[in-house]
């Protein structure tokens, strides 16, 4: 015969309500951390983890060159790692690697092969011809917006990236815009202009980085580190 065991209502009553309450405060807790992970800490920013801003150099970021700036006569269509160099209050130069963003690819190709970015795939923006210089160079932040990971050239095209994570793919004469796998839009274009052979910042990323989850908060965050850093 089964038996079954009789409870007392209130004492059930009791322990649904306490697992309840102990669920919301999980997931309230998890929904603040998930919210905090996910918002860019401006309160917290330094020079070193401000984005590029405008007048920053482009500097070599490899350790064996680490600082130096960027020559065209170094660039080719493979990609050149690089920091932005700014400076802080006391004029002294602050290479910003704080922010994981802002390391950048810096490219070179024939300035007649780029082209405004087709219609279709997983993003379209247009290709800001003002941000890639005379000799056909181009930079944009490393960090592929699916997941962060650093995408090298394509091993079978250097005009194409290759996210060796999960397989993400960017045209790098059409906007770095996605043309395969799961990134939700282009790889962020960081606006250059040549001057005394050094390569100058013109503007921030045009679009959002990895880590942001639309434009609107990238414009957000971008007018609290006006706030901090000036």
């Amino acid at each position: 015969m089964t038996r079954y065991k009789k409870q007392d209502p209130e004492i059930t009553r009791r322990k649904f309500i306490n697992v309840a309450m102990g669920t919301g405060a999980g997931v309230g807790v998890l929904s603040l951390v998930s919210a905090l992970g996910s918002a860019k800490p401006a309160f917290r920013l330094t020079p070193e983890k401000a984005p590029p801003i405008k007048g920053d150099i482009l500097v070599h970021a490899a350790a064996d060159k680490e600082g130096q700036p960027i020559r065209v006569s170094e660039l080719s269509e493979k990609g050149v790692s690089a920091w932005p160099m700014g400076k802080d209050k006391e004029g002294n130069n602050v290479i910003r690697k704080g922010e994981p963003n802002n390391q950048l690819a810096v490219y070179r190709f024939e300035r007649d092969r780029y082209k405004v970015p087709e219609e279709g795939g997983h993003a379209h923006v247009v290709l800001e011809l003002n941000g890639i210089t005379a000799d056909g160079v181009v930079a944009y932040s490393n960090k592929c917006t699916h997941a962060g990971c650093a995408v090298p050239n394509d091993p079978n095209d250097s005009t194409k990236l290759f996210c060796p994570c999960h397989s993400g793919q960017y045209d790098l004469l059409q906007g770095c815009k996605v043309i395969g796998g799961p990134p939700p839009r282009s790889m962020p274009q960081l606006p250059i202009k040549l001057e005394n052979d050094q390569l100058i910042v013109t503007e921030t990323f045009v679009t959002a980085p990895y880590g942001f989850l639309n434009e609107a908060d990238w414009e957000t965050y971008l007018e609290q580190v006006k706030e901090i850093i000036g």
